[in-house]
């Protein structure tokens, strides 16, 4: 039987690998610091399941983790844009050394095989073209934002054509969180190159779905909007709504970690490969607030024309490469995980003490 190590296997999507790895009989290990910003309350946890209460950060305790293990998910990380600069250190220490000290830990056991969650966060951008060919374009300007033109533009001052992004386009981590999940994938690469190890890293696109986090600043788009519903308030949708991106259900994400655990067996020693994960649909944020206020019987969206200067404009998912190479596509419909997610039970809410601790 496998044994398998989930670390933040106590959260959203950590906690839906974990349920798909107890249904195909594997052993499951969890490791989660359970902090008290992300988990309003202590999560349920399947009895089957032996939950190490602990943080990746202390290397004893990792040691502890990885006691007989054969494989490890590791999805333990701080999530989202973040509220402000000042989250920079949290986000390094937990995301980065997080990773350094599992990566450490697991080349002193032995243990070779490693799935690592990543983001479409490192692209920056997605791809575009214009008439010529493809085109990456830089940050969009202050004056830009502040004057509603929310899409970048060529040489000619036309709006770019936005397409789906591969993974051997360019990387260009545009914040914090994007640079911490580089670093990780980066970690996981070198573990890999200096130990013979095998190493796969899943670019998660916006992953939604039955227990999201409620009510933290480092939620979901998808999270934020169902609260909203929830208070009897309109989904406020930053920008225009038009923004494109690739919706993936929660438990497709979790089938693509087990066919990439699956699959590690079959790569070549000090082997390190990444895979986007999305839906390989199109919708733009405004359409998914609209679908849940339908769904749930709640007010219209209401663009505001609000933005954050980290965001990205358009990022959509190519997902050939997963499907080619591991046999994995997603099997969720967008309107079918919609209607199921605009009632189904969130995470235990948040004390505004504990998101500003």
């Amino acid at each position: 039987m496998t044994a398998l190590l989930v670390t933040g296997g106590a959260g959203f999507i950590g906690g839906a690998i974990v349920a798909d790895a107890l249904k195909r009989g594997w052993q499951v290990r969890v490791l989660d610091s359970l902090r008290n910003d992300i988990h309003g309350s202590a999560p349920e946890v399947d009895g089957r399941v032996d939950l190490l209460v602990g943080d990746v950060r202390d290397a004893a305790v990792v040691d502890a983790a990885l006691d007989g293990i054969d494989v490890v998910s590791h999805q333990a990380a701080k999530v989202g844009l973040g509220v402000s600069l000042a989250d920079a250190p949290d986000y390094t220490d937990t995301n980065v050394t997080g990773t350094a000290v599992l990566l450490a830990g697991m080349a002193a056991r032995g243990i070779g095989r490693l799935v690592v969650a990543s983001s479409m966060v490192v692209y920056g951008e997605g791809a575009y073209r214009d008439a010529h060919g493809p085109v990456r374009p830089g940050p969009r300007s202050v004056a830009d934002l502040d004057a509603g033109r929310f899409d970048p533009v060529g040489a000619d001052g036309e709006p770019l054509h936005p397409e789906l992004i591969d993974e051997d386009a360019p990387l260009d981590p545009r914040n914090v969180y994007a640079l911490s999940k580089l670093a990780q994938e980066h970690l996981a690469a070198a573990w890999a190159r200096s130990t013979g190890g095998r190493a796969v890293a899943l670019r998660y696109h916006n992953v939604y779905g039955p227990g999201m986090p409620q009510n933290t600043p480092y939620a979901g788009v998808a999270s934020l909007f169902r609260s909203a519903l929830e208070r009897g308030e309109a989904p406020r949708v930053f920008e225009d709504g038009r923004q494109r991106r690739d919706f993936v259900h929660v438990r497709d994400v979790a089938s693509a970690n087990l066919a990439a655990l699956h699959a590690l067996d079959s790569m070549s020693p000090g082997s390190f490969r990444p895979f986007n994960v999305g839906s390989g649909m199109v919708h733009t944020i405004g359409e998914m607030a609209a679908a849940l206020s339908a769904a749930a019987g709640g007010p219209a969206p209401v663009p505001t024309g609000e933005y954050r200067l980290g965001d990205v404009r358009h990022i959509t998912a190519s997902s050939e490469r997963i499907e080619r190479e591991l046999g994995w596509r997603a099997t969720t419909a967008f309107d079918e995980g919609v209607r199921e997610f605009a009632t189904a039970p969130l995470r235990s809410a948040v004390s505004p003490e504990a998101v500003r601790a």
